[in-house]
């Protein structure tokens, strides 16, 4: 039987025009709270920052005991005798835009095991915009979206969707007239409860997240991209 590492820890590291987000697996918790674990990953992190997040470049980077990090990998696996690997990473990048993060669950620093980064494009800043840039961040952490619009969604997620709510409605018995309707209903409930626009907003769900960004002050705001990480899903 393979082992599998679905524990360990998110790292956050960047500034307010670019920011990565990484995640480095272990077998268990335990070993997610060892200094050795800790301290690979956040050097891990702050490498991958400076290589955008391009996986060979990070393999190939060589870390401060002048070793690459593929080699203190395979060290830091035979040191602590269990399977560790570099799991999802992404960089986001824009000069127009400013980064803003959340960490839940932190264990130390920004190493935690959920980290969100959410990139927000404007021409200038205000209280408004701050306060609604960290909410949104909470907002992803919570919420989990796929995407930002609901028509981004990838056609074969929305085909196994559909599959899915047709063999219940078979199993049901409905006849195929009225099955075709409630599909397309779910399927648009669906579509709309994982695009983050139309997703019902976390500190007020009376409001959908496109609401709050039209409140805000600014027509010039736009959500340009986000990443969310969690550790175990």
């Amino acid at each position: 039987m393979s082992r599998e590492a679905n524990e360990g820890l998110v790292f956050i590291c960047g500034d307010e025009k670019k920011t990565s987000i990484i995640e480095i697996n272990c077998e268990t918790d335990f070993v997610a709270k060892n200094d050795d674990f800790l301290n690979f990953t956040k050097e891990i992190g702050e490498i991958n920052n400076s290589v955008k997040s391009d996986i060979e470049k990070l393999n190939n980077s060589k870390m401060k005991n002048g070793l690459t990090v593929s080699q203190n990998l395979i060290d830091l696996i035979a040191k602590i005798g269990e399977k560790i690997t570099i799991g999802r990473s992404k960089t986001l990048e824009n000069s127009k835009s400013k980064i803003f993060t959340y960490n839940h669950s932190i264990v130390k620093d920004n190493l935690s095991k959920l980290g969100v980064v959410v990139s927000l494009e404007f021409e200038k800043t205000s209280k408004d915009i701050e306060q609604f840039g960290k909410q949104l961040s909470m907002h992803v952490a919570a919420s989990n979206p796929m995407v930002i619009e609901k028509n981004n969604i990838n056609d074969e997620v929305v085909q196994k969707e559909k599959d899915i709510i047709q063999e219940e409605l078979k199993n049901l018995g409905k006849p195929q007239e009225i099955a075709e309707k409630i599909s397309l209903g779910k399927i648009n409930k669906f579509k709309e409860e994982n695009s983050l626009l139309t997703q019902d907003w976390v500190m007020d769900p009376k409001l959908k997240v496109k609401d709050v960004l039209n409140q805000v002050s600014s027509k010039s705001l736009k959500i340009i991209d986000f990443i969310r990480i969690k550790i175990g899903e």
